[in-house]
């Protein structure tokens, strides 16, 4: 079920107030939807509610509250994924996979191998930013990952904005990323950026600038070579499974 988005304020009581025109048009007009329908709604304390349609008006939808609770559908990491930018379709599912494994934030770098110019690349980010919102209510998070302003590999390795730092590549290092993960210890509370390059794996000269960055981790996803939409969503999924804490 897509949730929707509210703020407080449209809460009173029992009941809420959805009057927000893209929520309105999504649920009355899109979906459709009826009085006795069920919506899920969050909001920004991230409470989910579960609240039946009791009127449709032409502007408004008026429903009432039938179950409250805290969505723990978030991640105890604060995962990052900052990734050499793809062409459209495969950047485009980037973005959506990687809003579903629940990053915080995603930091899109041009590299010398990248077939994005930086020029697109500006121009991309809000379109972007609302592909990341829209796959955050398939989900059912209740938080929406930030598409940062163009970066460059440079800049990202030599980054402060980021504790822990892994670069997935498979020229300069004899680390499978499970090893890597394992020589981590203090990783809570700490900000994690997954660096991913292009489809045609990073350059001589950037293989070059890993190898001297000694505060960034890098590491084999194995011993097949994916494409590079893949290797987001192995690393992603493959640090998620070693790190996030168990409830």
């Amino acid at each position: 079920m897509p949730h929707f988005f509210i703020t407080t304020k449209d809460i009173n009581g029992d009941k809420i107030i959805i009057s927000d025109k893209e929520n309105f048009h999504h649920i009355a007009k899109v979906l459709r939807a009826k009085s006795g329908e069920t919506l899920l709604l969050v909001d920004e304390n991230r409470t989910q509610y579960k609240a039946v349609i009791e009127n449709i008006d032409t502007s408004i939808i008026t429903t009432k509250v039938v179950e409250q609770s805290k969505s723990n559908h978030i991640l105890d990491l604060q995962l990052y994924l900052a990734q050499s930018v793809l062409k459209t379709d495969a950047q485009n599912l980037v973005i959506q996979k990687a809003t579903e494994l629940g990053v915080k934030g995603i930091i899109p770098f041009v590299s010398d191998n990248s077939v994005i110019k930086s020029s697109v690349v500006d121009l991309k980010i809000n379109k972007w930013q609302k592909i990341a919102n829209e796959a955050v209510k398939q989900c059912e998070r209740p938080d929406f990952p930030v598409i940062e302003k163009r970066s460059s590999f440079a800049e990202i390795l030599n980054s402060s904005d980021y504790d822990i730092k892994i670069a997935c590549v498979e020229r300069c290092t004899d680390f499978t990323l499970k090893t890597c993960l394992k020589n981590i210890k203090d990783y809570k509370d700490k900000k994690i950026v997954v660096i991913i390059g292009p489809e045609g794996g990073f350059s001589a000269g950037e293989l070059s600038l890993l190898q001297e960055a000694k505060d960034v981790y890098k590491a084999s996803l194995g011993k097949l070579i994916l494409r590079a939409e893949t290797a987001v969503i192995s690393a992603l999924s493959n640090i998620i499974y070693e790190l996030e804490q168990d409830d």
